[in-house]
């Protein structure tokens, strides 16, 4: 049986320190662990809007810094408590290719990639001190792999990742997709999985007027929708994103993995030309603007303005 001794060092009768020894005087390599169950551990915090250049306007996401030491079932319970729709936690990377290392939480579940989330969790690790290997990219280590996410100027731009399931769509499902969205079977022009991690199914209709027209009912699907916009306009499309979160039906108000499955879908298909511009969160108040381009590579990047409106810290 081992016994452990504790050793607290008081400043002014606030514990600042906590050593933990074994019976061999050996200090316990958990002793952080510990110390941060009696006090608490402060932690680097930020709330970032991504896709909008207007505050507030876009899509929020949490992001801590200084992530390291805490586990699976803390990262969950925080994610809950923000009640966003994703918390990113950064921590050091485990490729030695990566900058940092990121993990997307939904207040019910863990993602393997999330699109705002990534752009949101870039920022944060510039603002607070990081200094990427190559000056205009930074390399981010997430659970698909390595994403490449690029500075100019005022945007910042993420590598569309490879979808992890694509093709057609059951036509059982295109007809669940089309009640769902509270529109006719006919309407719908062309569907695809696209799914990059959250599950989309993809909805094209002919025109912005008609995804902006939709009523979503009750859904099991993670349904992104698109339509075009007149030539001519300001924006090319316009997109809305859909997912169920206990058993209600929520619109995502801008929806990076979803402008990037959907442009590696439509452009590959021949039906999309980049560079262009999308708009997103008309109807629920927000006005989210997304860039989508294609390098000489056939990269697709998703980029946006990006802008820090909460700052500080947290105690977990």
């Amino acid at each position: 049986m081992t016994c452990w001794t504790r050793v607290w060092l008081v400043s002014e009768g606030k514990v600042v320190v906590l050593f933990v020894f074994d019976s061999q005087r050996r200090l316990s390599f958990d002793y952080r662990r510990e110390y941060a169950k009696i006090v608490g551990v402060q932690r680097r915090f930020t709330q970032i809007d991504v896709f909008s250049g207007k505050p507030y306007r876009g899509n929020p996401v949490a992001v801590v810094v200084d992530c390291d030491g805490l586990d699976d079932g803390e990262m969950q319970q925080f994610a809950r408590w923000t009640n966003l729709s994703e918390t990113t936690f950064l921590l050091h990377p485990t490729n030695p290719a990566a900058d940092y290392r990121v993990r997307f939480f939904t207040p019910t579940e863990e993602l393997p990639f999330a699109g705002h989330p990534t752009l949101g969790s870039a920022y944060a690790w510039l603002i607070y001190g990081g200094t990427p290997r190559n000056q205009n990219t930074i390399v981010q280590e997430c659970e698909v792999g390595l994403i490449h996410v690029n500075r100019d100027e005022s945007l910042l731009s993420f590598a569309a990742p490879s979808l992890l399931r694509g093709g057609s769509v059951e036509e059982s499902v295109v007809g669940e997709a089309a009640v769902s969205l509270g529109i006719d079977r006919e309407a719908i022009i062309d569907s695809a999985w696209i799914d990059n991690g959250p599950g989309w199914l993809g909805i094209q209709l002919k025109s912005a007027e008609q995804v902006l027209a939709i009523k979503p009912q009750k859904t099991n699907l993670t349904l992104g929708v698109i339509g075009a916009y007149p030539t001519g306009s300001r924006f090319a499309y316009e997109v809305r994103a859909f997912y169920s979160s206990s058993g209600v039906t929520v619109e995502d108000p801008v929806t990076g993995s979803l402008h990037a499955s959907m442009a590696q879908w439509l452009i590959g298909a021949g039906r999309f030309v980049p560079p262009y511009l999308a708009s997103q969160g008309k109807v629920i108040g927000h006005a989210g603007e997304v860039h989508v381009s294609m390098d000489e590579t056939n990269q697709v990047w998703i980029g946006g303005e990006v802008t820090a409106c909460i700052q500080g810290t947290v105690e977990i």
